[in-house]
């Protein structure tokens, strides 16, 4: 069997990825963020200890804290992320979800200053001044729509992804198989969920709703696991270029399914903001080109 290439398989993680946004969309108007979450979790977590039992990988391991602490910014960001897909615009939500990448350029330009770098790269300010000005044209049309809120929640999504993805890096220099991380992050996902479920309320299921909360977590994984392979035998520039189509993705199957409105201001946030994360990983690129893009949704 041919093995497809690497990016073919960000493509179609892109594609997999926005069509969840589309099934946890969906599944918001019958549950709560905190049983969507946790039956992603449920999903993830028993795909993983099966593909970890059918590989040889132990799901034991010797660093527990750096898996709970990566759990617990990786869950907050999906929760946040969830709940900005229940009420924006799917483009939107996934739009200020993938501002993880200025972020990280945000946050190697604090490190730069707080290590007293004698020159900071003047192209990764822009790009991170771009990114916010991108940011400020999709929120403007979302605030005169009362969904601040909503708009905040996914601006922190992003934020709380980019933390995430810094910690599983930090996890793959360490020796920690991707199988093992993805496995601790779904059970965090499971008990976080059922924890907010708890509170908010449990609902019960319909064969449409059980089906949209299968094809969340089927489709998540699916996904993750396509992107892990693409980052393994593709080039991460390229790979992190491609995911960006998720935005595109997800801007056609609002418009097609949710009737969502197409706003000059907004399109030019989201070109914006995919130009100002493509020019900030090829920055990062450049600075640390030992690193991968992490391979997970948060």
């Amino acid at each position: 069997m041919a093995v497809m290439p690497a990016a073919v398989l960000m493509i179609l993680s892109a594609l997999l990825f926005a069509t969840m946004g589309v099934t946890v969309k969906l599944a918001s108007a019958l549950y709560s963020t905190g049983e969507i979450v946790f039956y992603r979790g449920l999903v993830g977590a028993a795909t993983m200890a099966l593909l970890a039992r059918w590989q040889g990988v132990h799901l034991r391991t010797a660093l527990p804290g750096m898996h709970f602490s990566r759990s617990i910014t990786g869950v907050a960001a999906l929760m946040l992320w969830f709940y900005a897909l229940g009420s924006l615009p799917l483009a939107t939500a996934v739009t200020l979800n993938y501002m993880s990448s200025v972020w990280m350029a945000l946050f190697l330009l604090g490190g730069a200053v707080l290590l007293g770098a004698a020159r900071v790269d003047g192209r990764l300010v822009l790009a991170v001044l771009v990114g916010f000005v991108g940011v400020g044209l999709i929120l403007r049309p979302t605030i005169a729509h009362n969904q601040l809120w909503h708009g905040l929640a996914g601006l922190l999504s992003g934020l709380l992804s980019a933390m995430a993805y810094l910690q599983v890096t930090t996890l793959g220099r360490a020796g920690e198989p991707e199988l093992r991380v993805v496995f601790y992050f779904s059970f965090g996902g499971l008990l976080a969920g059922a924890l907010l479920a708890s509170v908010e309320g449990w609902h019960g299921h319909t064969p449409a709703g059980a089906g949209l909360l299968l094809a969340t977590g089927l489709l998540a994984t699916v996904a993750q696991l396509l992107m892990t392979r693409a980052y393994a035998i593709g080039r991460p520039l390229v790979n992190a270029s491609l995911q960006y189509l998720g935005i595109v993705f997800s801007f056609g199957y609002g418009v097609w399914l949710f009737d969502d409105p197409v706003t000059a201001l907004a399109l030019a946030g989201m070109v914006l903001i995919v130009l100002a994360g493509v020019v900030a990983s090829r920055l990062r690129s450049e600075a640390a080109p030992q690193s991968n893009t992490p391979t997970s949704e948060s």
